[in-house]
């Protein structure tokens, strides 16, 4: 037995809740992992809540990321003993994930804990900075260099937006902060942002064409925001677009993309392949600041993370948060 979060849905309702879970009803993989931490991300507060419907299989445990040590392989890259990190895939979604202290999945799916992090950090990091640093990348291959000008970041307070400010501010960027909670300006400007907007200022609708204002962009946003963001970008400028917190609607014009050349860029972490996960991660291991990150974490347990999704959603969560699942 193992204690985890188990969500269900039938005539009863929808109700997510920890309880013990028996080893025999794991799903179907070739590598079992002892789970040490999990997290919290947007997506997870949606399968939690059901708020939105993510979970597409019944019972499902909820969290689409994990980090522990293999316990039992059957694949050819993994034996016992092994430190692994697992992000996205379905898993918390179509195959149980790591809000629990087992699971059990492809080894296909799985990277190596890098060396310059631990378990707990790499947790801290979740798909939330893998996805900044993916951003990121994406940003670099565009061409953009520190000297082109302001790299605008939304959903500032956010996981990816949090890790995404300190990410570019160690690489030499003036970050200019998205956010609607104003008293977090220190807190922003502690992780490296140059100055702060209100996010009013591109989430409502707006203009084809505003006055060039970025170089390039990372929206966790989407709707409206993202919208404003394409029309504000530089000529050649690009945007680095990974996230619906507003909506998946995207009310533009193509008048950026054939007027002022802006590239927009979709981020796909759930799904990337294994040469475009180790690349992030190991330039996470060299360009973050781990003292920045633990100043944006916070632990729970794992009891918490069903009242904490809430939060989440709400609003009221800044930067990361770590489930310690083993208590």
């Amino acid at each position: 037995m193992f204690k985890g979060i188990l969500i269900n849905k039938d005539d009863a309702g929808y109700r997510a809740a920890v309880q013990d879970i028996d080893k025999s009803l794991l799903p179907e993989g070739d590598v079992t992992v002892r789970v040490e931490w999990s997290t919290l991300n947007y997506k997870d507060g949606l399968a939690i809540t059901g708020k939105s419907p993510v979970v597409r299989r019944f019972p499902m445990v909820p969290g689409i990321d994990f980090a522990g040590t293999v316990i039992e392989s059957h694949h050819p890259s993994w034996k016992a003993g092994d430190k692994v990190v697992l992000n996205g895939w379905g898993v918390g979604e179509t195959h149980w994930g790591g809000l629990a202290q087992m699971a059990r999945v492809r080894g296909d799916w799985l990277v190596p804990l890098p060396p310059a992090f631990r378990a707990r950090q790499a947790m801290a990091i979740g798909t939330a900075g893998y996805t900044a640093m993916l951003c990121v990348l994406a940003l670099e291959r565009h061409g953009i260099k520190p000297g082109d000008g302001d790299i605008l970041v939304t959903g500032a307070n956010g996981g990816v937006g949090s890790v995404a400010i300190s990410l570019l501010a160690g690489l030499g960027y003036a970050v200019v902060a998205s956010t609607g909670r104003a008293a977090e300006e220190a807190h922003l400007k502690a992780l490296g942002a140059a100055s702060i907007i209100d996010r009013a200022e591109l989430s409502e609708p707006g203009k084809p064409l505003g006055k060039e204002r970025w170089a390039g962009v990372v929206d966790a946003v989407g709707s409206h925001t993202l919208a404003n963001a394409c029309a504000t970008t530089k000529y050649r400028g690009a945007v680095a677009a990974c996230g619906l917190a507003q909506g998946m609607d995207f009310p533009a014009s193509v008048a950026p993309f054939i007027l002022r050349g802006v590239t927009l860029y979709g981020i796909d972490s759930v799904m990337a392949p294994q040469q475009v996960r180790q690349e992030a991660w190991a330039r996470l291991g060299r360009d973050l600041d781990i003292a920045k990150l633990d100043a944006i974490t916070r632990e729970i347990a794992l009891g918490e993370a069903i009242a904490v999704g809430g939060e989440l959603l709400a609003g009221k969560v800044r930067g990361r948060v770590v489930v310690d699942v083993n208590r």
